[in-house]
């Protein structure tokens, strides 16, 4: 079991902001912020720089069929779901526009079925006091292409992990500092809304094979949390956590420091590891 007091490795360093971290092929894969690319590191820390100075990915998931969806950064392509093809073209996967342009995290069930959430107010805008805060929602994107919001009044909507089962979704609520859990039904639809956890500041989030979730406590420390509450592990950084995944029975911390006035300003990204108690289960 990992200790309560493990100290994490640094795999990876001089990066901007590290968000949207995604296990897949054996390789762990995120958004770094700033440089406007996709990164892809090998646990040993060999890592592969892809820059997208057009996609401009704010976050990343995976198709079944293995191509990745991004959810942008580039005014052009606000509130349109982007996909990258196998032969690397760009196309538009899902036209959200008509719900809302501000789209955060994003994450792909063992069904196939796309969960998109959006913030409700403008972050950047507000971190400078020209915005006033407004709730987010989250919206169902079906194999078939139907589009629909399957939950609104989200504080903050931020990472989103779907349980192995398919049959229940834990969103973060950032401002709201708690874990929200919804079960879904057969039509992909969200119903039985319940606090998860309460007392955090999740970002990005995880789930193990144990049922617990990996988040962030809004400080600068990951958890991992029991439904109804209950820590099981904590792991102290020296810098503020931003998303968690695992690969395995490795924990990867995307964890860089806060400026609110400048927030890709610096090159203080880190990817850190931890030994993790239970395996990565679910999606992402």
């Amino acid at each position: 079991m990992a200790h309560p007091k493990a100290h994490p490795n640094v795999l990876l360093s001089g990066l901007g902001i590290g968000e949207s971290p995604r296990w897949h092929e054996g390789r762990l894969w995120f958004c770094n912020w700033g440089p406007d690319e996709v990164v892809a590191v090998d646990p040993d820390g060999k890592a592969e720089y892809f820059p997208e100075p057009v996609a401009r990915p704010h976050s990343i998931e995976w198709l079944p069929d293995g191509r990745m969806l991004v959810v942008s950064k580039n005014p052009e392509y606000a509130g349109i779901l982007l996909r990258r093809e196998h032969d690397g073209g760009l196309r538009t996967h899902a036209d959200l526009r008509e719900i809302a342009d501000d789209w955060n995290e994003i994450v792909v069930d063992g069904r196939g079925n796309i969960y998109v959430n959006n913030v409700g107010f403008p972050f950047l805008d507000f971190l400078q006091g020209n915005a006033e805060f407004d709730t987010g929602g989250i919206t169902l994107v079906t194999p078939d292409g139907a589009v629909r919001q399957v939950a609104e009044g989200i504080e903050f909507a931020n990472g989103m992990a779907v349980m192995p089962d398919n049959r229940t979704l834990v969103v973060a609520e950032s401002f709201g500092r708690r874990l929200t859990a919804f079960d879904i039904a057969a039509d992909g639809s969200l119903g039985n809304r319940r606090v998860w956890a309460d007392g955090l500041g999740p970002d990005g989030i995880c789930v193990d094979a144990e049922g617990a979730v990996w988040a962030q406590t809004g400080e600068q420390a990951c958890v991992r949390v029991r439904e109804g509450g209950e820590i099981l592990d904590r792991v102290e950084l020296d810098r503020m956590p931003f998303a968690c995944m695992l690969g395995g029975e490795t924990l990867f911390v995307m964890a860089a420091e806060w400026h609110p006035q400048d927030p890709f300003g610096g090159r203080t990204g880190q990817v850190l590891t931890v030994p993790a108690p239970a395996a990565g289960v679910g999606w992402p």
